[in-house]
């Protein structure tokens, strides 16, 4: 067989379904004919890559449209018993060759990966047999000589070692958040114990980031198992929940979850502990393969984008004696590891558990895993553990700026830690003017029950930055008030009145009190932290309406201008366009220009001469004063002369609302526990240091109060330094001109 085909690139996905994964197809395809390189789906994973045929088949830039939103594969996945003998795998090489293709993206677990790294080591050899059984010829072997690999991880159990997510992981959360979510109000109504399995054989990341942003009691994990009397310890904490006020009581079980001999802990012997200890009506709930399915949430839809066009990239710039590389996110950022490296220490992670070498299964798993646990375990056992020191440090919590979900999970962590170090926590309702009324409570252990899960903000907040001539009432309100330290959650005015707060010390001395700011913000538009606590759950529910909007114009030939919000920064235009398609994105750091209108109406319209139905831009609310939302979709439809309809929506204070995802949940527990430690050790050392937190590369800072405003630009509030910009050209990748992708939205 001779092969005179231009080398193309393979793309398939293996092993166990993982919401995103079609994202990451999509992205494979997209990229690489962006690229100019040609690109053909292996249908059924390896099994299609044995059968040969149909099941390998070149894709267009339309046969990837309006996958986004669906879950599991569309090119499917199966097990396939004859890639593992030799023989499979001569037929396989012989079936791609029959394509040109060289270059493989393997999407899937640690098996399917390791699959592809043996095909690879094999395919000299394979070739030379092909070679001497005259199905190919030399030639066609000289222009193949090596198979290049880039592996992209696709499990719901974020299991692998080397990156900080897998695809499917944050959709799953979401599933299993939202169960415990419906759970827990039957549960409270009842008073009723319920004990919940969730998937993870060998890692615990489902069960312990669901029990976080779930407000559980207790969690089960197969890399730390429970100490020898834990059944005793696991009734003792439920039962001083309740007497402290809990109506329901949550225990989160993995399903590799074992004791410290190896002995597994099923979820009915939980559930049979509780019922004879506490005397407790408790049921099971086994979530099970609902965890794998539905539709993607914003972030795997973005993460599987960003790992796919890296991967084509690797590919294209990959040479025979290249190591194949995983594709995988660290630190908030696409990241390359050698791809058997990993496959290697994940599987070791497993050895561990099976060796009960703990302590080593937790340090493969990574520094901020085991932040989590701990972090849990101290929010779980707050009450019991507190011993009131002589003198407790009276620490006050308030909120600044406009809504973010997430808020009261921060002030829950903050409070339920705070107990946990022997303080004393108070409550300031109502923002700076509550300060300013004296509306300030403490809190205690059960007044921040249930806030895990609530959007909104029970302690309130507002916009309202102190003036030059309220200070003095402010600094009376700390003092008459004993606050010995102050954390501030919110946004940008939060921020700028901490900010007051600092540079008045001198003249006011109750402001020399360690005082830290947290994060939250749905504009993600803080300094010195990448993301902010509500921009998810905001980007998740502007995909959330994406998508119906979409569903409702596929019916006629229609564009749509969706105006989200921002303020000054662009953040959830880009990533929301990237997460649902978006033809067009208007940012105010880019701002929008006549030309560039003009530009996108004669695309638009060669688009739909050509066949399009739909055409999809998003506008951030302040990317151009004059070229407003309304503006722009009576040009579109002037423009187009009825050859298409233009309908507006502005998505408005729906970003806002609803119950903070499980990523914000997560974030807003983490970050609080780091403040409150900064505001304890503060107080043990003597200092008042003045800061503000956040999240920089997956690593949690602290940067002084002092310095912020050389990290920021003060006339449009928001940071100097914005990372996501850098994505720009993966989403012009990923949309081509209207003229030339036809219903590919």
């Amino acid at each position: 067989m001779a092969c005179n085909l231009p080398t193309s690139i393979g793309v398939l996905t293996s092993g166990g379904d993982a919401q995103g994964m079609n994202a990451a197809v999509r992205a494979v395809v997209r990229s690489a004919l962006h690229q100019g390189a040609a690109v053909h789906a292996i249908y059924e994973g390896y099994q299609g890559m044995v059968d040969g045929g149909e099941r390998i088949r070149a894709l267009s830039w339309e046969d990837v449209g309006s996958i986004l939103h669906r879950g599991g594969t569309v090119i499917g996945t199966a097990r396939c018993p004859a890639f593992r003998e030799r023989e499979g795998r001569l037929t396989a090489a012989r079936n791609l060759l029959r394509h040109g293709i060289d270059r493989l993206v393997v999407i899937g677990g640690d098996g399917s990966l390791t699959g592809a790294n043996l095909f690879r080591q094999e395919w000299p050899g394979l070739l030379a047999e092909l070679v001497q059984r005259g199905e190919i010829d030399a030639q066609t072997a000289q222009q193949h000589p090596a198979l290049m690999i880039a592996g992209l991880v696709g499990s719901i159990d974020n299991d692998m070692v080397g990156t900080d997510m897998t695809i499917g992981a944050d959709s799953a959360l979401h599933r299993i958040v939202e169960a415990i979510d419906a759970i827990t109000s039957t549960a409270a109504s009842h008073q009723r114990t319920f004990v919940i399995e969730v998937m993870g054989r060998h890692c615990g990341y489902l069960a312990l980031m669901s029990a976080i942003a779930g407000g559980s009691d207790y969690v089960l994990i197969p890399e730390s198992p429970p100490s020898q009397d834990w059944e005793q310890k696991m009734c003792d904490l439920l039962r001083n929940g309740r007497a402290a006020g809990r109506r329901d009581s949550i225990v989160v079980v993995a399903e590799g979850a074992q004791d410290r001999q190896g002995k597994p802990i099923t979820s009915d012997y939980v559930r049979q502990v509780l019922q004879d200890r506490l005397g407790e009506d408790t049921r099971v709930t086994i979530l099970g393969h609902v965890q794998r399915g539905g539709t993607p949430g914003a972030f795997d839809r973005c993460m599987s984008t960003l790992v796919g066009h890296a991967a084509v990239q690797e590919l294209l710039a990959a040479t025979a004696d290249s190591e194949p590389q995983m594709i995988g996110m660290r630190y908030n950022r696409v990241g390359r590891a050698p791809l058997m490296q990993c496959v290697e220490q994940t599987q070791a992670v497993a050895r561990m558990i099976a060796e009960q070498n703990y302590a080593k299964a937790m340090e493969l798993r990574g520094s901020s895993f085991t932040e989590m646990f701990e972090t849990f375990k101290a929010m779980a056992s707050a009450l019991p553990s507190v011993m009131p020191p002589a003198r407790p440090r009276r620490l006050a919590i308030l909120h600044g700026g406009g809504l973010a979900p997430g808020m009261n999970t921060a002030a829950r962590a903050a409070v339920r830690l705070g107990l946990d170090r022997g303080h004393t926590m108070l409550g300031v309702h109502g923002s700076f003017e509550g300060l300013l009324d004296g509306r300030i409570e403490e809190l205690s252990w059960g007044d921040v029950e249930g806030w895990t899960a609530m959007g909104g903000a029970e302690l309130g907040t507002s916009r309202h930055v102190p003036s030059i001539e309220q200070l003095y009432t402010v600094a009376r309100a700390l003092e008459t008030h004993d606050i010995d330290g102050l954390l501030i959650i919110g946004g940008w005015t939060a921020y700028k009145a901490a900010h007051l707060l600092y540079t008045e010390r001198e003249r006011y001395p109750a402001f020399k009190i360690p005082m830290i700011c947290l994060p939250a913000s749905i504009d993600n538009n803080l300094p010195r932290s990448e993301l902010s606590i509500g921009a998810d759950t905001a980007l998740n529910a502007i995909v959330h309406g994406l998508d119906r909007i979409k569903q409702s114009a596929m019916a006629a030939r229609r564009c749509f201008v969706v105006e989200v919000m921002g303020r000054n920064c662009g953040y959830l235009a880009l990533m929301s366009g990237l997460a649902s398609g978006a033809e067009r994105i208007y940012l105010p750091e880019e701002g929008v220009r006549l030309k560039d209108l003009q530009a996108d109406v004669e695309r638009m319209i060669e688009g739909f001469r050509g066949g399009r139905r739909f055409y999809l831009t998003i506008r951030s609310e302040r990317a151009n004063a004059q070229y407003t939302t309304d503006f722009m979709r009576r040009l579109f439809e002037e423009e187009g002369e009825g050859l298409f309809d233009v309908r507006q929506s502005i998505l408005g204070h729906v970003q806002q609302g609803g119950n903070p995802s499980p990523f914000d949940r997560v974030l807003a527990t983490r970050l609080a526990a780091h403040c409150i430690d900064f505001l304890t050790g503060e107080l043990q050392r003597g200092s008042a240091t003045g800061a503000y937190i956040g999240l920089v590369e997956g690593k949690v800072t602290i940067s002084p109060l002092k310095q912020m405003l050389d990290v920021v630009d003060l006339d449009h509030r928001r940071p100097l330094e914005q990372w996501w910009l850098d994505l720009r050209p993966v989403m012009q990748a990923m949309a081509r001109p209207a003229a030339e992708t036809p219903d590919s939205a």
